[in-house]
């Protein structure tokens, strides 16, 4: 398990994030202190499967910890903004170099087939969701998800609220690709009953 001050290190954007809207002591302070509040999530759920440690080590843990600590000297809107934005950031870098990769020859579809072994083996039950596969279908992909960790442990730590910028995310990287289109009705993070994904050629 990687210690708090390595997946911190990780998190440079967020702490620059951080670095525009506070004074630097204050903003170097308070990663101090969301390093500290990070160690003990991760002892708290260190017993977790290593499936969802991949989420809760790399995403919901760390973004709780700076959240929570934040939101306690700036209030919840700056704090939920800090987070968002870095995230947004980070996606549009994702988003940009798939962009890319799909206008190559053959791309659309061999991205459209990797979805089902990618989603299998990252956010399949091991991983700690629950999901509905449907029939494959050329050019197309579609998946439910039912339970999902980011829900359960981002509400465990008194921050739902944070849920909604990761469900935003497949929008972000997926929803402007040449050639496919992302389609969604609903997230569990934003209250439906399922997150669905549905993906193809166009």
């Amino acid at each position: 398990m990687k210690t708090a001050e390595t997946i911190m290190e990780s998190k440079g954007v967020i702490k620059a994030e951080m670095d525009k809207v506070l004074p630097k002591a204050e903003s170097d302070a308070l990663w101090k202190d969301a390093t500290e509040k990070l160690g003990g999530l991760l002892l708290q759920y260190r017993s977790l499967p290593k499936g969802v440690h991949m989420h809760t080590d790399s995403r919901i843990l760390p973004s709780a910890a700076i959240y929570l600590t934040v939101k306690d000297v700036t209030g919840q809107e700056q704090a939920y903004r800090i987070i968002e934005d870095a995230v947004v950031q980070l996606c549009a870098g994702i988003a940009e170099r798939l962009r890319k990769l799909v206008k190559l020859p053959g791309m659309k579809d061999l991205f459209i087939s990797i979805w089902d072994p990618m989603t299998k083996k990252m956010f399949g039950s091991g991983n700690g969701f629950k999901n509905v596969f449907y029939t494959k279908k050329k050019g197309e992909y579609r998946m439910d998800v039912t339970e999902c960790p980011y829900c359960r442990y981002f509400t465990e730590l008194g921050c739902p609220e944070l849920t909604k910028i990761f469900c935003e995310n497949d929008e972000r990287i997926y929803g402007n690709l040449p050639g496919l289109r992302f389609e969604r009705t609903g997230t569990l993070g934003k209250g439906a009953q399922r997150c669905d994904f549905y993906l193809r050629k166009v």
